[in-house]
């Protein structure tokens, strides 16, 4: 049976989901209304970010994180749900990171990613 899942994530801030999401190359949508592609009359879903007509980001006030809201059945992405979470929660670390570093004076040098999938990011900034 064809149906949206929701999965709780533990993404806070909009713009850098938003950033993490276009850095992985997926383009953005916000304000949606996510309709069940297959034609059942089942819920439909307002997200706050899309990026497909059948995945996206919804807000939760009680718990304030976003949770993923996706239709399994047809998911067309190039990696399974839990492969795309894993992956789009460290880029989000990473503009989470950059967007603090930068509130705070701090300038990105360089971005190294390792061959066992971690990053290291060099920050530094002048002192007056």
């Amino acid at each position: 049976m064809s149906h949206f899942s929701t999965i709780k994530t533990k993404l806070k801030c909009k713009e850098s989901l938003v950033s993490a999401l276009n850095t992985l190359g997926h383009e953005t949508e916000e304000n949606v209304l996510l309709v069940n592609p297959v034609g059942h009359n089942h819920k439909e879903w307002n997200v706050c970010v899309a990026i497909a007509p059948d995945i996206g980001f919804k807000w939760c006030d009680n718990s304030e994180h976003y949770k993923l809201v996706a239709e399994e059945d047809t998911w067309d992405l190039n990696v399974p749900v839990q492969r795309f979470i894993d992956k789009l929660t460290q880029q989000y670390a990473i503009e989470k990171i950059k967007r603090q570093t930068s509130e705070e004076g701090y300038v990105v040098e360089s971005e190294a990613r390792d061959i066992n999938g971690s990053v290291e990011l060099l920050v530094s900034r002048w002192r007056h």
